[in-house]
């Protein structure tokens, strides 16, 4: 009898546990959480990650929380506590309310250190947005002599003449990869701007080592997502011998470190971090460090960036870092789909080099090379030029992926739901830019979307509201002006001279489904032929 109660009391425990689980992990986040009134993007993310963990090991979020929205609406549970929102208004609440970022940017530390773009608490991101933002504003830019003088020294000296030499070349009738040379470009302008031009990069002109560092930065892709999407079970793996990455992406990641660290160090060491010339001024280098010696006198260990100044070293390579490899990669990509888009109307191309040498002075080259640059002001206020540009931010965005954020411990309000705290919410541009009910035929390349005049007022302020390449809030990319001059700079550059024809374009169309979006062979070559 003793041995039956036993039992008894074993299968009562056994049962209570099971009922208690089945509640806690099958019930309560189906039907009892606050999340549960939210439409699924699949039935089984209320218990469970793994649906969304595929789709975004396979390279498929991007067009599947499309999907997911068009059937069923702008607020979607795609985990158990994850949501993807694709409503302007929603954007507003987490965006520019100041939601946290979440553990999820941890891989974009460098070195150990915490950088701008990876701090997780907003309180830290505008302390360190505050050392730099100033030299990244559009009226800082246009005003600046080092920003004018040095992209006329990398158009003139470089960028151009590989166009003169492609174009003049009969042995190149194949043409040249502009999605290299941009790439080169992008990454000698924010180098430039970062530590001057002496001490910055020549990619254009050292074309080896440019593609070394390009197939050591594609190593690098895929790899963060084991870091970002479990990391607990990732660090565990690694303490006892599992890694998740193979040696050769750790190699990769070392040796651009390293170059990075070494270009730090040379203008820490350089004597010409003071110069006046404003070809060598290292904008942001010489901006970013005052800040920080400032705010070491001034509050030292109150700070919230006293860890940064106690290890001041690891901590600015950190922060150029992000700088450097963020402002190659996105305006490259962005360059390489615009000039793939005008090279297939060659109206078009003579409607904006009319526009362009409407300018005085404009980018047209002498007959010795000589450019003068044109009016910043006058060249961004070029409505065709906006107009291209910024329909290729829409359609082809260079970060299309979601951007998470963590909502508040007290929660919040999404539409009509009650979002409990710590919940992972994101938007994506990839959603936002293809709502049809604001870019009607939003897969079409269509720049007259933003030529003044089209629509009416209410629709171009809702296509401005709902326009996503750099984010929004307080934590939007604080490139955003420099990548937008520099890009203007090279478009008129080009197509002031020369007209461009796609000579192979194959899996330029097929844009990769991730945080970045590249082209599938990573390459475009044109053929371009100098206007007379």
């Amino acid at each position: 009898m003793k041995m039956a109660g036993g039992f008894t009391g074993l299968s009562c425990a056994a049962a209570a546990l099971f009922a208690f689980l089945t509640y806690r992990f099958i019930f309560w986040p189906a039907l009892f959480s606050p999340l549960a009134r939210i439409p699924n993007a699949h039935w089984s993310v209320p218990f469970s990650r793994l649906w969304i963990l595929r789709i975004r090991f396979t390279h498929r979020e991007n067009k599947t929380l499309f999907a997911a929205h068009r059937r069923h609406g702008p607020i979607v549970r795609v985990g158990p506590s994850e949501l993807s929102i694709d409503d302007v208004d929603c954007v507003r609440t987490v965006y520019q309310g100041g939601f946290e970022k979440t553990s999820w940017y941890s891989v974009f530390d460098n070195y150990g250190a915490v950088c701008m773009f990876s701090a997780r608490p907003s309180a830290e991101h505008s302390v360190r947005k505050r050392l730099i933002s100033h030299v990244y504003s559009k009226s800082y830019m246009q005003s600046s002599p080092a920003a004018s003088v040095q992209g006329h020294a990398i158009l003139s000296e470089r960028f151009l003449p590989i166009l003169e030499r492609s174009a003049k070349d009969t042995q190149l009738p194949h043409g040249i990869d502009i999605y290299s040379v941009f790439m080169a470009a992008t990454m000698d302008f924010i180098a430039g701007y970062l530590f001057g031009l002496r001490n910055g990069t020549d990619f254009l002109g050292d074309k080896a080592y440019r593609e070394h560092f390009l197939e050591l930065y594609r190593a690098r892709q895929g790899y963060g997502y084991y870091d970002q999407e479990m990391p607990q079970f990732t660090r565990f793996c690694r303490k006892i011998g599992i890694p998740f990455c193979p040696k050769w992406v750790d190699a990769a990641n070392k040796e651009l470190g390293n170059w990075c660290l070494r270009l730090c160090d040379q203008i820490s060491a350089s004597p010409h971090t003071t110069n006046t010339d404003p070809r060598d001024e290292p904008v942001v280098w010489k901006s970013l460090v005052a800040g920080l010696r400032k705010d070491e006198t001034t509050k030292g260990k109150d700070s919230l960036l006293y860890p940064a100044v106690s290890n001041f070293r690891l901590s600015v390579a950190s922060e150029l870092f992000d700088h450097v490899l963020a402002g190659q990669e996105t305006a490259g990509l962005a360059l390489t789909y615009l000039t793939w888009r005008l090279s297939q109307s060659l109206e078009l191309q003579e409607k904006l080099r009319t526009e362009l040498l409407g300018m005085t002075p404009n980018l047209r080259q002498r007959p010795d090379g000589t450019i003068d640059m044109p009016d910043p002001k006058k060249l961004d206020s070029l409505p065709l030029l906006h107009a291209v540009l910024t329909e290729t931010l829409r359609l082809h965005a260079p970060i299309p992926g979601p951007q998470p954020r963590q909502t508040p411990e007290a929660g919040c309000r999404l539409g009509s739901y009650h979002v409990p705290g710590g919940v992972r919410v994101a938007a994506l541009a990839y959603t936002l830019h293809r709502d049809e009910a604001v870019f009607p035929d939003a897969e079409k390349w269509d720049h007259t979307r933003w030529l003044p005049g089209t629509g009416t007022e209410d629709e171009r302020k809702l296509r401005n509201r709902q326009f996503w390449a750099f984010g929004s809030g307080g934590r939007m990319c604080i490139g955003s002006n420099f990548a937008m001059n520099e890009m203007k700079l090279m478009i008129a550059a080009i197509y002031s001279n020369y007209t461009s024809h796609i000579v192979d374009d194959e899996g330029v169309a097929n844009q990769s489904d991730g945080y970045t979006a590249r082209p599938a062979n990573e390459q475009l070559y044109l053929r371009f032929e100098k206007v007379v």
